[in-house]
């Protein structure tokens, strides 16, 4: 039997709960990772990767060898990395004489491994080797625009499997409404033979136009790199079909102080501040003092008066 654990610290509750199942699930995080040997060229890569996700990206620097993508039981271990980090995405980076600067992309549901795509890399241009101004550099929380020319994104069935990690990979949080201002950056993925794609990265510069719309300049900040397919696995039809289904049911937004009862039905409670109405200064004059200070005065004139009359009745 296995020993099921609960959280013992508040902390920990509320960790579960994010983690936990939801209507509308969280951002996608991404794992990097290498494997036992890398080269310089890959290690750049990963770490050029890394910036352009920064704030939803986890990277790991120690090298791990018991990870081999594609081999049974060479996914324990990433699935293991991927449940403690509650990350979807992976970008694994290994080196070996049969296959140089190889990147691993990858998707995992459940924590399970979901799909895979095995990429070599080629002319790799760094970050820090295009010279451009430092405003142009991505931004935390920016979103990109994808460029994907050619028909093979459309009829070759790697370069299909390609666009759509590249996409998940890349994207960010799924929103609904956009700023066009926070669009700064697009990614261009060309296809150069059967099964290469250039992917390079631009920044986007507006100018003037003389126009209303401005227009847009595409200014290359790197990275930009040839990746070479070279194996891939999609996942089956009912792990496909599982992963895609979605609740009909909407959220709905939870109003505070509100609650329903069987008896008495909806049930509202209203939290009132203290008054301090000693302090409170009146602006207003009240009628029922001007009564009580007329009715002094015709008082005090009748007083006036019989006094008087008393007075003359004594004469």
């Amino acid at each position: 039997m296995l020993e099921v654990r609960t959280p013992k610290s508040e902390r920990a509750r509320r960790e579960l709960g994010k983690r936990a199942p939801k209507l509308v699930e969280n951002g996608k995080k991404t794992l990097i990772l290498q494997g036992t040997k890398t080269s310089n060229v890959l290690n750049t890569v990963l770490t050029d990767i890394y910036h352009l996700k920064r704030g939803t990206a986890i990277k790991y620097s120690r090298r791990n060898d018991n990870i081999r993508p594609f081999e049974s039981g060479g996914e324990t271990s990433l699935e293991f990395f991927s449940l403690k980090t509650d990350c979807s995405l992976f970008v694994f980076g290994s080196h070996s004489k049969k296959r140089p600067d190889n990147l691993v992309l990858g998707r995992t549901y459940d924590h399970h491994i979901y799909d895979l795509v095995e990429v070599g890399v080629e002319n790799f241009k760094s970050m820090d080797s295009f010279s451009y101004n430092k405003k142009l550099a991505p931004k935390v929380g920016t979103k990109p625009f994808f460029a994907f020319i050619g028909e093979g994104f459309e009829s070759v069935e790697e370069l299909k499997h390609l666009k759509e990690v590249l996409l998940d990979l890349f994207r960010g949080e799924v929103i609904e409404n956009l700023n066009l201002a926070g669009v700064d950056r697009v990614f261009v993925c060309t296809v150069l033979s059967g099964n290469k794609v250039f992917l390079t990265h631009c920044a986007l510069r507006l100018k003037r136009s003389g126009t209303v719309v401005p227009r847009m300049e595409l200014v290359e900040v790197g990275p930009s790199m040839d990746l070479v397919i070279r194996r891939h696995r999609l996942p089956s039809d009912g792990l496909r079909k599982e992963a895609m289904k979605t609740s009909l049911e909407k959220p709905k937004k939870k109003v505070k102080n509100v609650s329903h009862d069987a008896v008495e039905g909806k049930i509202g409670k209203i939290y009132i501040p203290d008054q301090k109405i000693g302090d409170m200064e009146l602006s207003y004059k009240a009628k029922g003092l001007k009564r009580e200070r007329r009715e002094a005065k015709m008082n005090k004139e009748t007083s006036s008066n019989e006094s008087k009359k008393m007075k003359i009745d004594s004469e």
